[in-house]
């Protein structure tokens, strides 16, 4: 029987062939034994050919355990993976995340300093793996999130403790910070530890890429609603943008015809528009969250009338 790891690994992919086989790779390579660590894969209905390309051809180091199903979402895939997890602490990261080789070791240092807490590691984004940063912490890579689990672990525990995460939380956004609200009010501290060090990566949006933000954005507007609702206070309402002077300034705006405004600059069905690429990203940024305004709108009225 293979003994007990100290920590998980726990990340979920769907159709990010690209990337994964350089994100596992960085995991394999950690500067910890290997016997010290596990990873635990879910696929989550992935069709680009990441099994075929990617997952059958591994040769892992540490304990490895794939799990493969039909495309649940991100809370049910997470759960899923944490189903399988056996370490004492749980570190949770994405498909398009690459590991420094001392983060295992990084985010085990801190758990033995803070028994009962969240680390809180820290993502450098960058526009490509090729050409990497120093993985040195700098004021600009602050994340205030709680729980965000591009970077972040906690002992396994805990998170069975406060009840895994929200399935009913289907499309993008919001359930990472949901489970961290609920870990918050268990009185488990948040503290960031800056020698834990990832890359996210965050490329320049392309014209191809602004109509699946503005869909994105709708999808997070919803989960929103729905985070908002489930936990009607303060902090959700200021993590999530829905105040009423935001939501009122958002309605006078989008009445005012600005979101076409900003839609018909970014052009996000041509390739080929008048405007330079810089004003359209600029445009496709600020379309995508007044999407996101007039979404949440739509929601919050659909759910107040059933």
């Amino acid at each position: 029987m293979t003994p007990t790891p100290r920590i998980t690994v726990q990340l979920c992919t769907h159709n990010r062939r690209r990337l994964l086989a350089r994100v596992l790779e960085a995991l394999f390579r950690q500067d910890l034994d290997p016997s010290e660590y596990e990873i635990v894969l879910v696929d989550d209905g992935s069709d680009d050919g990441t099994y075929e390309d990617v997952l059958a051809h591994l040769s892992p180091p540490c304990a490895f355990y794939l799990v493969r199903q039909a495309n649940r979402g991100l809370a049910a895939a997470r759960n899923a993976g944490i189903a399988r997890a056996r370490g004492t602490i749980i570190l949770f990261t994405d498909d398009d995340v690459l590991a420094t080789p001392g983060l295992l070791r990084a985010h085990l240092a801190f758990h033995e300093r803070h028994p009962r807490a969240i680390c809180r590691g820290v993502a450098k984004n960058v526009a490509t793996f090729n050409r990497l940063p120093p993985p040195v912490y700098s004021p600009l890579d602050y994340a205030g999130a709680y729980f965000w689990t591009t970077n972040v672990s906690v002992p396994l525990a805990l998170v069975r403790e406060a009840g895994l995460f929200d399935e009913r939380f289907r499309e993008y956004g919001w359930e990472d910070l949901e489970l961290g609200f609920r870990l918050r009010r268990m009185g488990v501290p948040s503290i960031v530890a800056r020698n834990a060090i990832v890359y996210h990566y965050k490329p320049p949006m392309q014209p191809r890429h602004f109509g699946p933000a503005a869909r994105q954005a709708r999808a997070q507007a919803r989960t929103a609603v729905q985070f908002l609702q489930k936990h009607p206070h303060w902090r959700i309402a200021l993590a999530t943008g829905l105040l009423p002077p935001l939501l009122t300034w958002s309605g006078l705006v989008r009445r005012a015809g600005w979101g076409r405004v900003l839609a018909a600059i970014a052009r996000p069905d041509e390739e080929l528009a008048p405007f330079p690429l810089s004003l359209r990203r600029w445009a496709a940024r600020r379309w995508a969250r007044s999407e996101y305004y007039a979404e949440a709108a739509r929601a919050q009225k659909e759910s107040w009338s059933r």
